[in-house]
Protein backbone atom coordinates (compact mmCIF):
# COMPACT_ATOMS: atom_id res chain seq x y z
CA UNK A 1 0.00 0.00 0.00
CA UNK A 2 1.54 3.58 -0.92
CA UNK A 3 2.45 6.09 1.83
CA UNK A 4 -0.26 8.60 2.97
CA UNK A 5 -0.05 12.27 1.70
CA UNK A 6 -1.26 15.52 3.47
CA UNK A 7 -4.54 16.55 2.52
CA UNK A 8 -2.72 19.65 0.48
CA UNK A 9 -1.83 17.94 -1.90
CA UNK A 10 -5.04 16.58 -3.47
CA UNK A 11 -6.14 17.74 -6.74
CA UNK A 12 -9.40 17.60 -8.75
CA UNK A 13 -9.29 14.62 -10.46
CA UNK A 14 -7.44 12.35 -8.20
CA UNK A 15 -9.74 8.94 -7.94
CA UNK A 16 -12.60 8.47 -5.07
CA UNK A 17 -13.10 4.51 -3.77
CA UNK A 18 -15.57 3.64 -1.23
CA UNK A 19 -14.77 1.51 1.74
CA UNK A 20 -14.84 -2.08 -0.39
CA UNK A 21 -12.17 -0.27 -2.77
CA UNK A 22 -14.83 -0.05 -5.39
CA UNK A 23 -14.53 3.10 -7.36
CA UNK A 24 -17.30 5.71 -7.20
CA UNK A 25 -16.07 9.03 -8.90
CA UNK A 26 -13.49 11.59 -8.81
CA UNK A 27 -12.02 14.93 -6.50
CA UNK A 28 -13.69 17.88 -7.12
CA UNK A 29 -12.71 20.36 -4.73
CA UNK A 30 -10.98 20.64 -1.93
CA UNK A 31 -12.38 22.22 1.51
CA UNK A 32 -10.57 23.50 3.81
CA UNK A 33 -8.49 26.72 5.25
CA UNK A 34 -4.99 25.77 4.19
CA UNK A 35 -3.55 29.08 6.60
CA UNK A 36 -4.56 27.34 9.41
CA UNK A 37 -4.03 23.71 7.99
CA UNK A 38 -8.03 23.19 8.66
CA UNK A 39 -9.19 19.98 6.36
CA UNK A 40 -13.07 20.48 5.83
CA UNK A 41 -13.83 17.85 3.31
CA UNK A 42 -14.40 16.84 -0.49
CA UNK A 43 -17.13 17.85 -3.14
CA UNK A 44 -16.79 14.13 -4.98
CA UNK A 45 -18.41 14.17 -8.16
CA UNK A 46 -19.88 10.62 -8.49
CA UNK A 47 -21.30 10.74 -12.37
CA UNK A 48 -20.75 13.38 -15.18
CA UNK A 49 -23.63 15.44 -14.89
CA UNK A 50 -24.46 15.02 -11.69
CA UNK A 51 -23.92 17.48 -8.87
CA UNK A 52 -20.91 16.80 -6.50
CA UNK A 53 -21.83 15.37 -3.00
CA UNK A 54 -20.09 16.58 -0.42
CA UNK A 55 -17.65 14.05 2.09
CA UNK A 56 -16.79 15.65 5.49
CA UNK A 57 -13.17 14.92 6.75
CA UNK A 58 -14.28 12.35 9.44
CA UNK A 59 -15.42 10.07 6.81
CA UNK A 60 -12.26 9.89 4.51
CA UNK A 61 -10.51 6.81 5.52
CA UNK A 62 -7.04 7.40 3.64
CA UNK A 63 -5.36 9.79 1.37
CA UNK A 64 -2.71 8.40 -0.91
CA UNK A 65 -0.90 9.92 -3.55
CA UNK A 66 -4.32 10.10 -6.87
CA UNK A 67 -6.48 8.27 -4.48
CA UNK A 68 -8.52 8.92 -2.01
CA UNK A 69 -10.42 6.30 0.51
CA UNK A 70 -13.68 7.00 1.98
CA UNK A 71 -15.01 5.62 5.39
CA UNK A 72 -18.26 4.83 3.22
CA UNK A 73 -20.48 2.59 0.92
CA UNK A 74 -21.66 3.42 -2.44
CA UNK A 75 -25.06 3.99 -1.07
CA UNK A 76 -24.35 6.14 1.71
CA UNK A 77 -22.17 8.63 -0.70
CA UNK A 78 -25.19 8.63 -2.16
CA UNK A 79 -27.27 9.49 0.05
CA UNK A 80 -24.95 12.15 1.20
CA UNK A 81 -25.87 16.40 0.25
CA UNK A 82 -24.95 18.12 -1.83
CA UNK A 83 -21.81 20.12 -1.73
CA UNK A 84 -22.34 23.88 -1.52
CA UNK A 85 -19.90 26.39 -1.57
CA UNK A 86 -18.44 27.70 1.47
CA UNK A 87 -18.79 31.29 2.24
CA UNK A 88 -16.14 33.73 2.15
CA UNK A 89 -14.29 34.53 5.17
CA UNK A 90 -14.39 37.98 5.91
CA UNK A 91 -11.22 39.86 7.52
CA UNK A 92 -12.15 42.46 10.30
CA UNK A 93 -9.90 45.90 9.38
CA UNK A 94 -8.69 48.14 12.35
CA UNK A 95 -10.71 51.60 12.25
CA UNK A 96 -7.89 53.73 11.14
CA UNK A 97 -7.00 51.09 7.88
CA UNK A 98 -6.19 52.99 4.75
CA UNK A 99 -8.81 53.59 1.84
CA UNK A 100 -6.75 51.20 -0.31
CA UNK A 101 -6.78 48.02 2.37
CA UNK A 102 -10.60 48.79 2.94
CA UNK A 103 -11.33 48.77 -0.65
CA UNK A 104 -8.80 45.19 -1.44
CA UNK A 105 -10.78 43.80 1.73
CA UNK A 106 -14.37 44.54 -0.15
CA UNK A 107 -12.91 43.33 -3.41
CA UNK A 108 -11.61 39.77 -1.69
CA UNK A 109 -13.68 38.82 1.09
CA UNK A 110 -17.05 41.07 0.77
CA UNK A 111 -19.42 40.53 4.23
CA UNK A 112 -22.62 41.58 2.87
CA UNK A 113 -24.18 41.04 -0.25
CA UNK A 114 -26.24 44.24 0.04
CA UNK A 115 -25.93 47.51 1.24
CA UNK A 116 -27.10 48.45 4.16
CA UNK A 117 -29.34 50.91 4.84
CA UNK A 118 -27.78 53.65 7.19
CA UNK A 119 -30.29 57.17 7.71
CA UNK A 120 -28.86 60.54 7.05
CA UNK A 121 -27.82 61.95 10.56
CA UNK A 122 -25.15 58.68 11.23
CA UNK A 123 -23.95 59.79 7.52
CA UNK A 124 -23.48 63.39 8.82
CA UNK A 125 -21.75 62.11 12.12
CA UNK A 126 -19.06 60.29 9.90
CA UNK A 127 -18.42 62.84 7.58
CA UNK A 128 -17.51 65.56 10.27
CA UNK A 129 -15.70 62.74 12.38
CA UNK A 130 -13.66 62.40 9.23
CA UNK A 131 -13.24 65.96 8.50
CA UNK A 132 -11.71 66.40 12.28
CA UNK A 133 -9.17 63.43 12.57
Amino acid sequence: MPDPVSWFVIEPGWKVVDAAGEDVGTVDEVAGDTSNDIFNGLAVSTSLLGKPKYVPAERIAAITEGRIELALSKDELEALGEFKEPPTTAEILPEKAGLLRRAEAEVEAPIHDRPESVNIWRRGWWALRRLFR
